[in-house]
């Protein structure tokens, strides 16, 4: 009897502590188990560690991956896919968006199967979508549930006046309550300068030249720098979701366990220089944007691109460059790298980044890296592929793009200079060069 291949998904919400990507490792091995008991064969495995299936914003790489292998039928050196295993659908799927693309995804082709623990399931009858559908429903109660008590708990602690149970605050030591003598002097420092009228691009470039790096090792920037000043905690206030938490008794705001870096007159005097929607209460970890809505990347390739110029020190810049206006007719807007938090060296065209992107995507004598369907280049060349669903696109086929610096005195586009970091480079040659 001839095995069906199939492809092994297996997702964890969280990594344990010991980092040994235990929980994904039994569930692969648990699917190559259930796929032998069911007459298949894993073929291909793909991996979310410490990826959450829950909210739209969380990126999982291995199920777009995953998507676009079954959509094409074909899991590149694996061979040919036909049908998915996993220990439970609710590793593959959380949310009715998810639901929808894994369907399309799986059933693009004919004679595919779902494995599941309980045995073969056939995605194509209307038993076998409402059991995806009421395992669907589970997970979505399931999920509101867990939501529910995480903030329930961060708002009793809150209450409490306790301190945030993430990364330590910069400022504080790793107690969060004893102040850290070097960056809580930066940033009273900070607050006072800004009150007296600098700019916070001043205090980022005094930082960086002071080889300050923030408690997860990242470089000062504008934005971050202003979240720092701008939080209710340096003066001891305490904010859940983006409210300050009042005293029930006394109607005034409540204080923290931790000790204040300024005053309250301070933060509210350091809060005034600014427009509202830069503030922490409006920036902040799961703070409600002013607008009401989601704030998203407003060029395709932000969070792609990674600066490739060389350093003093003979090494590679490597930080993300970000987009903006440019005052220019061929090119409206560019992808820079910005001083203080990179080299700001390297600048290149947003429509020369986006043209080599789909160069490389959908090259035009067929015999690029990968191979995406002819549908897929089809609906991104005419415009009826939205922008959220093209970065989709990019997400699952590149780690990210280097662009390399330009030449002086050349006026034509070159398009070598985006070079490619392919997802699957333990899979596909070394990188090449759009051109």
């Amino acid at each position: 009897m001839e095995l069906i291949p199939v492809a092994s998904y297996a997702r964890t919400s969280q990594d344990s502590r010991h980092r040994d990507e235990r929980g994904v490792r039994n569930q692969h091995r648990i699917n190559e188990k259930t796929a032998r008991d069911q007459g298949c064969v894993v073929v291909a495995t793909y991996t979310d560690k410490a990826r959450s299936a829950t909210k739209g914003d969380r990126e999982r790489p291995a199920f777009d991956r995953l998507l676009a292998d079954l959509h094409r039928g074909h899991a590149f050196t694996a061979g040919p896919l036909r049908g998915v295993v996993a220990v439970a659908d609710d590793r593959l799927y959380r949310r009715p968006e998810d639901f929808i693309r894994f369907m399309s995804a799986l059933t693009s082709g004919p004679g595919r199967v779902y494995v599941g623990r309980d045995g073969l399931r056939d995605p194509y009858t209307k038993e076998g979508l409402l059991q995806g559908a009421e395992s669907l429903q589970g997970a979505v109660a399931e999920g509101r549930m867990r939501s529910r008590r995480v903030q329930d708990w961060h708002w009793s602690r809150a209450m409490d006046g306790l301190p945030h149970s993430g990364p330590r605050p910069f400022g504080w030591q790793e107690d969060r309550q004893s102040l850290h003598p070097v960056e809580a002097e930066l940033v009273r420092k900070a607050i006072e300068e800004r009150i007296a009228g600098a700019s916070v691009g001043e205090v980022v470039r005094e930082w960086a030249a002071l080889g300050v790096t923030g408690t997860r090792g990242g470089r000062p920037n504008p934005q971050t720098v202003t979240q720092i000043i701008t939080a209710p905690r340096v003066c001891g206030f305490r904010a859940n979701r983006g409210e300050l938490l009042m005293d029930p008794e006394t109607g005034r705001p409540l204080i923290g366990v931790w000790q204040a870096i300024v005053t309250p007159g301070q933060w509210e005097a350091v809060c005034a220089t600014f427009s509202a929607g830069s503030l922490y209460m409006h920036r902040g970890p799961l703070s409600p944007r002013l607008t009401g809505r989601k704030a998203g990347p407003k060029y395709l390739a932000t969070g792609f691109l990674r600066c490739g110029a060389e350093t003093e020190g003979g090494g590679v810049c490597g930080q993300p460059m970000g987009g903006g206006k440019a005052a220019s007719r061929k090119s409206p807007y560019n992808y820079i790298c910005t001083a203080g938090r990179g080299c700001g060296r390297c600048a290149i065209s947003g429509p020369l980044v986006e043209e080599a992107i789909a160069r490389l995507l959908f090259p035009a004598n067929g015999k690029g890296k990968v191979r995406l369907p002819e549908s897929m280049r089809e609906r991104w060349q005419s415009g009826e592929m939205g922008f959220e669903e093209k970065r989709r696109v990019i997400g699952s086929v590149f780690a990210h793009l280097v662009i390399t610096p330009g030449r002086k005195g050349c006026h034509t586009w070159d398009y070598s200079r985006v070079v490619p970091v392919w997802k699957w480079a333990d899979r596909l040659s070394s990188a090449e060069p759009a051109a």
